[in-house]
């Protein structure tokens, strides 16, 4: 991903209300950001409870989505993530929900998703896991793709406008 700035990631939101950017607040440690290493960025608002921001390259510009965790718990004892595809402990996955862009996103139309509760689905799918047995894991290189292609299908779907109305 290449490097972007702070008014770079500001500029990027596609679903995001004038008044939700006022409460954009970045990670402290974002001038630490490796974007070399970066698929996408993502991150947890530490302002704001339940809320996350998601920026992904789509077409060569950054693209960034809001996104608001469920409420609740699942009864679930395992979850998998619907970007990296990392299953974990049902309490580190919730699902995300982002209102679409433009005028269907102001009709209420969202899209939802399961993610990695941190949304730290760049460095999970990164994890050298141990293997169960009869267990075939993909290369890192192609988890790596995968999420970054899931990522950018994601936020293309927010991009999407809504069926006509009637």
């Amino acid at each position: 991903m290449r490097s972007l700035t702070e008014a770079e990631i500001r500029e990027s939101f596609v679903n995001a209300m004038p008044e939700e950017m006022r409460l954009v607040a970045v990670p402290h440690d974002f001038a630490l950001v490796e974007w070399d290493h970066q698929d996408f960025y993502a991150w947890r608002d530490p302002r704001t409870r339940g809320r996350g921001y998601l920026v992904a390259e789509v077409d060569g510009s950054a693209r960034g989505v809001v996104l608001r965790a469920a409420e609740g718990t699942s009864r679930a004892r395992a979850a998998m993530c619907n970007l990296c595809h990392t299953m974990q402990p049902a309490d580190q996955v919730s699902l995300f929900s982002a209102r679409k862009a433009g005028r269907a996103g102001e009709h209420g139309d969202s899209i939802g998703t399961y993610i990695c509760a941190d949304l730290s689905c760049h460095e999970n799918v990164r994890l050298a896991a141990p293997l169960a047995p009869n267990e075939v894991r993909a290369s890192v290189d192609m988890r790596i793709d995968g999420t970054r292609r899931r990522t950018e299908a994601f936020v293309g779907r927010v991009l999407e406008t809504a069926g006509s109305r009637t």
